[in-house]
């Protein structure tokens, strides 16, 4: 299972940045100059950015999260994906983002839970446990109280013990 954990990250890592390499611009080629091209070519240069509205290839604006309206709107703009605009990519990625993130504090929520739970019942366990052994206790303490008032009658023992006032 440890093994499992250590190498699905590393395999997720080595591709992701396999991607990130075959996806990575060639040094002297711009944006711009694909231009008179499809949005296809426009975009396997990571650093590209495909604006439907005027069918040009555009740098895309690392310097800003989001490209501006007037360099091209959300809705006809596309970075990494032909299909799909950038606005439904946001949406997308928000919507995916806060399901995990309600996924998790549901596990945590439930981890938490179980375990107060389970130690809940290990300790009405242990409490039915020590009240059994007490009870047994009790019955043992007067059963042996009985047998020696028996043993204190049979030989007459049963008044006073007249030894008592020296003690």
């Amino acid at each position: 299972m440890m093994d499992l954990r250590l190498i699905v990250p590393a395999l997720l890592l080595v591709f992701s940045l396999a991607t990130v390499f075959a996806q990575t611009s060639v040094p002297g080629q711009a944006c711009e100059t694909k231009n008179g091209t499809n949005c296809d070519d426009c975009l396997k240069n990571v650093t590209c950015l495909w604006c439907i509205k005027t069918k040009s290839c555009i740098t895309y604006p690392v310097s800003t999260i989001l490209p501006p309206h007037a360099l091209c709107p959300l809705n006809d703009a596309r970075w990494g994906l032909c299909w799909m605009n950038f606005q439904i990519l946001i949406i997308t990625l928000a919507v995916v983002g806060g399901v995990i993130i309600i996924a998790l504090l549901i596990c945590l929520f439930c981890c938490c839970k179980c375990e107060n739970f389970g130690s809940q019942r290990f300790q009405a366990r242990m409490q039915k446990q020590a009240n059994k052994t007490k009870t047994k206790q009790e019955e043992r303490r007067t059963e042996m109280k009985q047998r020696h008032e028996e043993i204190r009658k049979k030989y007459g023992l049963s008044g006073q013990n007249p030894y008592s006032r020296f003690a």
